[in-house]
């Protein structure tokens, strides 16, 4: 019998710079395999805990004691156990916290040894990790939902929208997809450099310019598209991440120097879909808008895609709600909002079941970690957030999905 024999955890630096925590799980055959987990910049209110030290180490973000409750906590508990029975280890983590977000442990403690048990058991038997999470049935390959301006949160810039993306249709293989995206982001980098703007990129390596106004990125990149050979509206699509809880204060979305009531910006949202082939829409309210957020999916539930990710936080419960009361139409997945594996795929299963679609994503604080490529294929999620082709841990994510697409010869899917 194949158990837990040991383990480590380090404190890391992600892409930002910031501290993380990077977990390895040794297994008595001798099998070991690590996991680092994500950070978010731009985080909603009901995400679990990120645990940090606040002392005077990298200005209060060091995880040395999220380090410390791995080795000495959660391994007192786990070790010893099956590196098979992935549900009953998420849940005897959970249960050794003692709350609902992990405010004593930490997510990110809980989440590295979720992700590295499961990572260390696929190494054990000799599989890839979307097999054996997913099974035979994992056999989508996602559709990259292409991070190519950055703003909000995510670059120190004018624009107020958080991510203007782009994403290819009628692609039967990935690697034809991922061309044309990045085909098109060297493209607007050419039009942005003949223009005199800056080529500077955001966290999630979107270039992020300074523009006069939130349609503007939407203009330019529809150019970059067009230059690049590829057909707006047909090829190519647009999705936006509003992030729109950041854009919120005392009652009001402030936008472009203008105050927004929820009605306002929905008939704001509802004249750019009308003027430009915008497919997706993120986050178009806030958070705790839950009255916008109906009024939104009944305006444009049935032609755009509504995603839910401050508003569900990849939360089983929440997002139960949002099915309820008929909120949004899709939710975004990031582990690291929920705290284990076992969860993450108990939110996925509920929003596919209801008809919610599923987008994978990153986080603006990443690695070279690729564990949400492996889960989106294994879950046949059909989507994936993972930035621009100018950094290297983005760029990590979509050479692992190149692997894949060379592993299991699968095409892209029916994830759109």
């Amino acid at each position: 019998m194949i158990s837990i024999a040991d383990i480590f955890a380090q404190e890391v630096l992600d892409s930002r710079g910031n501290p993380t925590i990077k977990t390895t799980i040794v297994l008595t055959d001798g099998t070991e395999a690590s996991a680092i987990v994500p950070s978010g910049a731009s985080t909603g209110k009901k995400e679990a805990l990120e645990l940090r030290d606040g002392d005077g180490r990298f200005y209060g973000k060091g995880v040395l004691k999220a380090v410390q409750n791995t080795e000495e906590i959660i391994a007192e508990t786990i070790v010893g156990m099956s590196p098979y029975d992935q549900k009953l280890i998420d849940k005897a983590m959970l249960k050794l916290d003692g709350t609902d977000n992990y405010s004593n442990l930490g997510a990110n403690a809980v989440l590295g040894v979720s992700m590295a048990v499961a990572r260390a058991a696929a190494k054990s038997l000799n599989m890839p990790l979307f097999r054996y999470i997913g099974g035979e049935n994992a056999s989508v390959l996602p559709v990259p939902m292409f991070n190519i301006i950055n703003g909000g949160a995510h670059a120190n810039n004018s624009v107020d929208f958080q991510e203007y993306m782009i994403m290819p249709f009628g692609f039967t293989k990935f690697s034809d997809a991922l061309r044309a995206v990045a085909e098109i982001y060297q493209s607007l980098k050419t039009i942005l450099n003949e223009s005199g703007h800056s080529t500077a990129v955001g966290d999630e390596g979107g270039f992020a310019p300074n523009l006069e106004n939130n349609e503007e990125p939407i203009k330019v990149i529809i150019e970059a598209i067009k230059k690049a050979g590829y057909k707006v509206g047909e090829e190519i699509k647009l999705a936006l991440d509003v992030a729109a809880s950041e854009l919120y204060k005392n009652g009001k979305y402030h936008i472009e120097g203008k105050e927004f009531s929820s009605d306002e910006l929905i008939e704001y949202y509802s004249t750019l879909c009308e003027k430009y082939p915008i497919y997706s829409i993120e986050d178009g309210l806030g958070e705790d808008d839950w009255d916008g957020w109906a009024k939104l999916t009944k305006k444009l539930g049935d032609s755009v895609q509504l995603v839910g990710d401050d508003l569900f936080v990849t939360n089983e419960k929440i997002l139960r709600e949002g099915i309820k009361t008929n909120t949004a139409n899709a939710i975004l997945i990031k582990p690291n909002q929920i705290g284990s594996l076992s969860q993450t795929l108990a939110t996925i299963r509920l929003a596919q079941r209801n008809g919610y679609k599923t987008i994978i994503s990153h986080r603006s604080g990443e690695s070279e970690d690729t564990f949400i490529v492996d889960l989106a294929v294994a879950t046949n999620a059909g989507q994936i957030k993972t930035g621009a082709t100018s950094r290297s841990e983005r760029n990590a994510k979509y050479n692992r999905l190149l692997e894949i697409e060379l592993e299991t010869d699968e095409y892209l899917g029916n994830g759109i």
